[in-house]
C-alpha cells in the first residue's frame, strides 16, 4: 500500500519503522530538513521537505494515489486540516492526530463531519491501557479483546510458584480456570508452547482467558488476589488528565503531583475530589511528607523516561505493590534489562499497533475481518482478533485437522455470547470473532497460518 505519513516525531517515526517493515511503500512529509533526512537514512522511505498542510506539498507526495493518509504532527489542527485536504484530493482513507483535551469527547462527530476516517488520541489511548492494567493488579501487562470479554494478561512465574517445573498439561491437576498459556518467554528466547511445554522459575508467560476464569487460576495458583483502592501519579500531563477521570468512574482515591504550576492548578480545578499536589515528584522527600508508600499503586508519567524508571524501581522498593511506567524510548528499557519493573505503557506504540491494525485491514482484499491488533514482547509476538469470513479455508473443519504453520495458536473463538478456549475437537465458524497469537509477524488474513 502507499501510506503518506506527516510529521516525524515520536509517533511519526515509529510509524515509518512499524509500516514499512510489512511492505508498504512509505512517504513522509516534514518540514525539518534534518529530521526528514535522518527518517530516510533509517528506515526505507522516501522523503518530502515541506508543510503537510499545504496543496502544493501534498500533491508533491503524491496524495491523489495514496491508499493510506497519517497526520501525526504536533499541532492538531495542522493533522486536521490536512487530513480533510488529502480526502479532498483523493486520499481513500485518512488517521488525524488529535491530543487537546477539549477534543477528545468530540472525535466521533469530528470524524463524520469532517470526512476523516480515523481520529485517534494517544493520551486516551495511553491511559485506557494503565486503568486496565489497574483492574488486573496482579498482571505485568493487560491487553484486551472483545470488549474487555477476553484478556491477554502477562504474569511471572516466581520460585515457589505451582506452576514450576509443571508441564502446560499438568495444570488442570491443580485448577479448573477455562485458561490458555499461548506464550512463554524466557531468557532472549520465546515460545509459542504445546501441552508438553515444562514452565520454569522466572518464565514470563502470556495467557488468555475471561476476565473471571483468570481471577479463578490466580486463586487456584493461591495467590492472593489484592484490590487497588488507592493511586499516586507523578506528573500531572494528558494520560494523568484522561486517567483521572477513568480513575474516579471506579471510586479510587487519587494523588498527584506535578511540577508545573498551570497544569497542577487545572487538575485542582477540574477534579475537585483528587488531591494535587504542585511540586517535584522526583524529590524523595515531598513523596515521603505525601505518603506515597501507603498507596496501593504508583504510576510515573513524567516528560523524562528516566525519572520515570527511578520512581517505579523506587515505588517497588518501598513496599508499593503495583507500579506502572511511561517509557517513551523503549530501547532503553530493553538495554538495560530492567526486570524489576511491572508494567510498561509506551503511547507511541500504542497509537502503531492501533494504525498497524487499521492498515492491515484495509490490506486486506478479502473483507475488513482484523478486529484488534497488539504487539507484543518488543514486537516479536501478536496477537490478532479476527472476524471469520465467508470463503475462510478454516471454517467447519476440526482444529486437529488444520494443518497450521509452526508458532501458531488459535487461543479463543468467541461465538456471539459464547467464548470457547478450544480443543481439537472445536471447529470455527462463519461470523466467529477468533484470536490468533502468533510469531510469523504481518498476518493480514488468518487464512495465512495454514501450510
Amino acid at each position: 500500500m502507499k501510506i503518506i505519513v506527516v510529521g516525524a516525531g515520536k509517533v511519526g517515526e515509529v510509524l515509518c519503522k512499524d509500516l514499512s517493515a510489512e511492505g508498504n511503500d512509505i512517504v513522509l512529509i516534514e518540514k525539518d530538513e534534518k529530521i526528514l533526512d535522518k527518517i530516510i537514512s533509517d528506515f526505507d522511505v522516501m522523503g518530502v521537505l515541506g508543510n503537510g498542510a499545504t496543496l502544493e506539498i501534498l500533491r508533491e507526495a503524491g496524495v491523489k494515489g495514496a491508499d493510506v493518509f497519517i497526520a501525526v504532527t504536533e499541532s492538531d489542527e495542522i493533522n486536521i486540516i490536512s487530513s480533510i485536504m488529502a480526502k479532498k484530493l483523493g486520499a481513500k482513507y485518512t488517521i488525524a492526530r488529535v491530543r487537546e483535551p477539549g477534543y477528545s469527547t468530540d472525535l466521533d462527530f469530528m470524524s463524520s463531519s469532517l470526512g476523516i476516517d480515523l481520529i485517534l488520541n494517544p493520551d486516551v489511548q495511553a491511559a485506557t491501557f494503565i486503568a486496565r492494567n489497574i483492574s488486573f493488579p496482579n498482571a505485568l501487562n493487560v491487553e484486551s479483546f472483545s470488549n474487555n470479554r477476553i484478556n491477554l494478561i502477562e504474569m511471572s512465574i516466581d520460585g515457589d510458584s505451582l506452576l514450576c517445573d509443571k508441564k502446560i498439561y499438568e495444570l488442570s491437576k491443580f485448577s479448573s480456570a477455562k485458561i490458555i498459556i499461548c506464550t512463554i518467554q524466557r531468557d532472549d528466547e520465546i515460545y509459542i508452547p504445546n501441552g508438553n511445554f515444562i514452565l520454569k522459575e522466572n518464565d514470563k508467560i502470556y495467557i488468555t482467558g475471561t476476565p473471571d476464569e483468570i481471577k479463578r487460576f490466580y486463586r487456584d495458583l493461591k495467590q492472593q488476589v489484592f484490590k487497588i483502592n488507592s493511586v499516586f501519579i507523578v506528573g500531572g500531563g494528558r494520560i494523568a488528565y484522561f486517567l483521572t477521570e477513568m480513575l474516579l468512574k471506579k471510586k479510587l482515591d487519587i494523588k498527584i503531583v506535578e511540577l508545573d504550576e498551570k497544569k497542577a492548578e487545572f487538575l485542582s480545578e477540574h477534579y475537585e475530589s483528587v488531591s494535587v499536589i504542585n511540586g517535584n515528584g522526583v524529590d524523595i522527600n515531598l513523596l515521603e511528607e505525601e505518603r506515597f508508600k501507603d498507596y496501593d499503586a504508583f504510576v510515573s508519567l513524567t516528560g523524562i523516561d528516566e525519572e520515570n524508571i527511578l520512581l517505579s524501581m523506587y515505588a517497588s522498593k518501598m513496599g508499593i505493590r503495583k507500579t506502572i511506567t511511561k517509557v517513551s524510548t523503549i530501547d532503553i528499557f530493553n538495554f538495560l534489562k530492567l526486570d524489576d519493573l511491572q508494567s510498561i505503557v509506551n503511547p507511541k506504540q500504542i497509537i502503531s499497533n492501533f494504525i498497524v491494525k487499521f492498515v492491515r485491514a484495509h490490506m486486506n482484499q478479502r473483507g475488513n475481518n482484523i478486529i484488534t491488533l497488539y504487539r507484543i514482547l518488543n514486537n516479536e509476538v501478536e496477537a490478532v482478533e479476527f472476524k471469520m469470513v465467508k470463503d475462510s479455508k478454516l471454517l467447519n473443519i476440526p482444529l486437529r485437522d488444520l494443518k497450521i504453520k509452526e508458532n501458531n495458536i488459535i487461543s479463543s473463538i468467541i461465538r456471539g455470547n459464547e467464548i470457547i478456549f478450544p480443543t481439537g475437537n472445536d471447529i470455527i465458524r462463519y461470523g466467529d470473532h477468533v484470536i490468533l497469537i502468533t510469531k510469523n509477524k504481518y498476518i493480514d488474513d488468518i487464512d495465512d497460518i495454514l501450510r
